[in-house]
């Protein structure tokens, strides 16, 4: 794939900001927070499966049914070590506003401001706020943000996302029948994960982009 100039220019950009806002220290009233979304498939069983017993382990029939999917927000603070996670029907622009309404009144409400990364997905705008709340509310939540969107295909920039893989090898090992059982084991999940307070010390710098990644910078010839 060819990427023009300008693009280039625009990935290198997003990416140093992200990279910049990493290496920030942490300021109770100005956390950073990485945010991320994915998808589960809920499957129901068709027979009861086989509970553990000595010498046998846990037994499931091939056949399932499947019970729609769930939505699945996760906002992390990476140097604060905690995480919130919700289960929601859908991922509109109305559940992604209701989800920054939560993690600014709720979650930081003594904040001045969260600086927000996340990927650049086009119910991902503050635009949509405005779709659920009205301008002067709208205004105030917009005023605690600060919004820094990972590039296009740098979704590995973004700390929510090694939090959600996280969350997928440690909390989904079988299958999950329903939207409460899900909510319900990913509650034990992030209680736990919170309770021994798990940050994340990102070590890619700058310097390392500029240098691992140099055939993405213009080569400048003296």
């Amino acid at each position: 794939m060819v990427h023009s100039a300008g693009a280039k220019r625009r990935v290198r950009r997003a990416m140093e900001n992200v990279l910049e806002v990493y290496h920030r220290p942490y300021e109770a009233n100005r956390p950073v927070v990485c945010m991320d979304a994915t998808s589960k498939q809920l499957v129901k069983e068709t027979r009861a499966s086989q509970a553990v017993e000595p010498g046998r382990i846990e037994r499931f029939d091939y056949e399932y049914e499947r019970n729609g999917t769930a939505n699945v927000f996760l906002f992390c603070a990476p140097l604060r070590g905690r995480r919130q996670v919700n289960v929601t029907e859908r991922r509109t622009r109305t559940d992604w506003a209701l989800q920054i309404q939560e993690l600014l009144d709720v979650h930081y409400p003594q904040a001045e401001r969260v600086t927000l990364v996340m990927d650049n997905l086009n119910t991902h705008s503050l635009a949509s706020l405005y779709e659920v709340f009205e301008p002067e509310e709208t205004r105030c939540l917009m005023g605690r943000l600060e919004v820094v969107y990972t590039p296009k295909h740098g979704s590995w920039l973004n700390m929510a996302e090694i939090e959600l893989g996280v969350w997928s090898r440690q909390c989904i090992g079988g299958r999950v029948p329903d939207a409460a059982a899900l909510t319900s084991q990913i509650a034990a999940w992030e209680s736990n994960r919170n309770n021994v307070n798990v940050t994340i010390d990102w070590q890619f710098t700058t310097a390392n982009a500029r240098t691992k990644l140099r055939r993405s910078y213009p080569q400048i010839k003296s």
